[in-house]
């Protein structure tokens, strides 16, 4: 099939800034803080953590499933209905085997995981849940959302760490391209706040210690930066070829016209320090787009809030868009949502071409001085953006770079 413009026509999000991607919108253009002590985390070095607010899954037959499900599959579930929804899809009415289901996740049930080995070590194997499995496969929140809308077309869980939900939205890209599906709900979900990861993200010094001060510690770029803060959240958007949803009446909300991709090879989880692999999955989505780096308006940085990272990445916005770009990351609103990351930060950036505003980076009174970009800050900034680029790092050297159009 010959290749076509694919559209954004649906969001769907649940973060910790809100249920729902317009509750998710309007704390992010706040500059609020969602970072808070962890009553889960109580006896932890690091307790602090971004959340999502408790929500409820109101459809009867979903809910009845709720049981074998982890709240990662329960989030990806409530974020697809919702895309759905603002997409004007029913899909009881669609040929589900021409939809695609990609959804992205770090690490699938990681409660469950940790409540099965305390079972077996306890009690024996007897003792260890008959849903163990499916709730802690890392591909079942992309199993689940096909399950639940009878998508019957092709399926994928991308696990690319921290990149998961950005490498979602490419393949579902691809396949649309190739003609294998004509929808693709597309994401990332992540629900992996628990002592254990918290203890493995503390001894990589990857965490803020600013515990002290918890609303204030995930500040992405800033002079004193030392370490993210560990988020969960999901993000599924809806993509098709533009002229499919044209011809049932729907407006694209924005284009999806560039992915790259590219792997430093150099450390499990450091980034090259200049971003200069980075940089090559950057190009290759601009290539992809036949764009040049001069005719982007926006990067929504993955600005992670680490002290290496936030440098590698700063860098490589700094050499590739000198002209001075405006630059975002959410991550000082929501935390680091992990496997989420990638789609909740392709959505905002939906959301900042189709409005023409530019979310600040919560919690940066002063950029990092040896960083030359254009960091929004303090206050949200209206901005026509035409193009914009979402960016996405993940431990394994997995880069992912997202380019996005206005619909016109």
């Amino acid at each position: 099939m010959s290749r076509q413009t694919i559209a954004v026509t649906g969001l769907g999000a649940l973060t910790p800034a809100g249920i729902g991607i317009e509750d998710t919108w309007r704390r992010i253009c706040r500059g609020d803080s969602m970072a808070a002590h962890d009553e889960e985390l109580a006896s932890s070095a690091i307790n602090i953590s971004c959340r999502v607010p408790e929500f409820t899954i109101a459809d009867r037959r979903l809910a009845r499933q709720l049981w074998r499900q982890d709240r990662s599959v329960q989030m990806a579930l409530v974020a697809a209905g919702e895309a759905l929804q603002n997409a004007r899809l029913d899909p009881g009415a669609w040929d589900g085997a021409r939809v695609g289901v990609a959804i992205g996740c770090a690490f699938g049930g990681a409660r469950n995981w940790e409540t099965g080995i305390t079972q077996l070590r306890q009690a024996g194997a007897d003792a260890v849940s008959s849903a163990l499995l499916p709730t802690m496969l890392a591909n079942m929140a992309a199993g689940e959302v096909a399950i639940a809308y009878g998508a019957r077309g092709p399926s994928l869980a991308p696990l690319t760490a921290c990149a998961s939900g950005a490498s979602a939205l490419a393949v579902a890209r691809d396949w649309l391209h190739a003609g294998y599906c004509d929808i693709v709900l597309a994401g990332g979900t992540d629900a992996a706040v628990t002592p254990l990861i918290v203890a493995g993200l503390q001894r990589l010094g990857a965490l803020s210690s600013r515990t002290d001060q918890p609303e204030a510690a995930s500040r992405p770029f800033a002079a004193d930066r030392d370490g993210l803060v560990i988020g969960e959240g999901a993000a599924v958007l809806v993509l098709e070829r533009q002229v499919q949803a044209e011809a049932r009446g729907v407006r694209a909300r924005a284009l999806l016209t560039g992915c790259g991709m590219s792997t430093d090879a150099l450390h499990p989880t450091s980034p090259h320090p200049e971003g200069e692999i980075a940089e090559r999955a950057v190009a290759a989505a601009l290539a992809d787009a036949d764009l040049t780096p001069r005719d982007v308006d926006h990067v929504n940085a993955h600005g992670t809030s680490t002290v290496k990272g936030d440098a590698a990445e700063a860098s490589l916005i700094s050499r590739m868009f000198g002209h001075g770009v405006s630059v975002t990351s959410a991550k000082g609103a929501v935390g680091h949502t992990l496997g989420a990351a990638g789609a909740v930060e392709a959505a905002l950036t939906v959301l900042s071409i189709e409005r023409s505003i530019v979310p600040p980076t919560a919690n940066v009174d002063m950029l990092s001085p040896e960083f030359d970009i254009d960091l929004v800050m303090k206050s949200a900034r209206p901005q026509v953006v035409e193009t914009a680029v979402s960016n996405s790092m993940g431990f394994g050297g997995h880069n992912v770079s997202l380019v996005f159009q206005s619909a016109g």
